[in-house]
């Protein structure tokens, strides 16, 4: 029998607070910026609006990790999350499973974190004018980390449901400090902003290139595949500098750049990978009036770099539940 721990997603929530989420989705594009990170190409299996994936990819000093799930933009009207998953770890030396972890859990901490990686690495310092389009679990994250690498003194949201960005925005300015307003359309919440941050699942455009300010840096996180856009062309058009998680997977499931590589707007060589930013191998942002875009697709090495530090902090702190199998 092999022992597995098995961790909620209440056990991921004690352990993985920001901070070191954030640490470890640094550490994971560091690694891949270098070339020391394996990754397998993502799959994806869509079924009408329903895409399942899988992504799997190791880092040095840890063994495989497997990350398996759905997105399923219904589920808002069923009362659960979008997106779930499960992430398995498997032992370095032996390849035996030693962890399995909740995954809805993993992929919201993961994802907002490297959101505030990026917003650490491509916003100017003083960036502090935050929109919001998406109120749901990951929006609520991704204010979180992003006011972990920025002075925020205003939070602006935006969603189709305006209860939720109301709930939101209550919520937030208690915990937070920081003033938040619901705006009653996503351009009055985009227009003026030093950083937009997308976390919907649309497959057209919230943001338009237009009600960009000079300077402003856009987080898209829900343009995960060809089908999905949250910005329009116009957006990618003013962007001085488009940096992507990684070039082959974007090129390939990165909606607004599978567009403008398809319409010949955009080459794919003015892609820059996030990570050689954060390794100090590329430069993005070379003005404090450049637009830049950042999509974000998911990548595998930060599950596996989150997945490496909720392990060992549920080893060392108690959490979690043994089981034979």
């Amino acid at each position: 029998m092999t022992e597995v721990l098995l961790l909620s997603a209440a056990d991921v929530h004690a352990v993985f607070e920001v901070g070191i989420a954030i640490d470890s989705q640094r550490a994971a594009f560091t690694a891949l910026g270098r070339g020391e990170a394996l990754l397998a190409p993502r799959a994806l299996l869509p079924a009408g609006d329903d895409v399942a994936f899988c992504y799997v990819s190791r880092l040095p000093g840890t063994g495989p990790v497997a990350k398996f799930g759905s997105v399923n933009p219904g589920n808002a009207g069923r009362g659960l999350p979008s997106v779930s998953a499960m992430v398995t770890v498997l032992d370095e030396a032996s390849g035996v499973p030693v962890a399995i972890i909740e995954g809805t859990s993993v992929t919201t901490l993961r994802t907002s974190a490297a959101s505030a990686v990026a917003v650490d690495l491509l916003a100017p310092p003083g960036a502090s004018r935050l929109a919001l389009i998406g109120c749901g679990v990951q929006g609520r994250a991704h204010v979180r980390a992003i006011a972990a690498v920025r002075g925020l003194s205003e939070v602006r949201l935006h969603s189709r449901t305006p209860g939720s960005a109301h709930a939101l925005a209550a919520d937030l300015e208690r915990e937070l400090g920081v003033p938040m307003t619901v705006t009653a359309d996503a351009r009055e919440a985009v227009e003026g902003a030093d950083i937009v941050a997308t976390c919907t699942t649309s497959e057209k455009p919230v943001v338009r290139g237009a009600w960009l300010a000079p300077g402003a840096t856009v987080i898209s996180v829900g343009s995960f595949s060809p089908e999905h856009s949250e910005v329009d062309a116009e957006a990618l058009e003013r962007a001085a500098a488009i940096v992507v998680d990684d070039v082959a997977t974007a090129a390939e499931q990165a909606g607004p750049i599978v567009s403008a590589l398809r319409g010949g707007t955009l080459a794919e060589d003015r892609l820059i990978p996030l990570g050689e930013v954060a390794a100090g191998l590329a430069t993005a942002r070379r003005t404090p009036e450049d637009v830049v875009f950042y999509n974000s697709v998911g990548l595998g090495v930060q599950d596996t770099a989150a997945a490496a530090r909720i392990v060992a902090l549920a080893r060392e702190r108690g959490a979690g539940t043994p089981v034979d199998l």
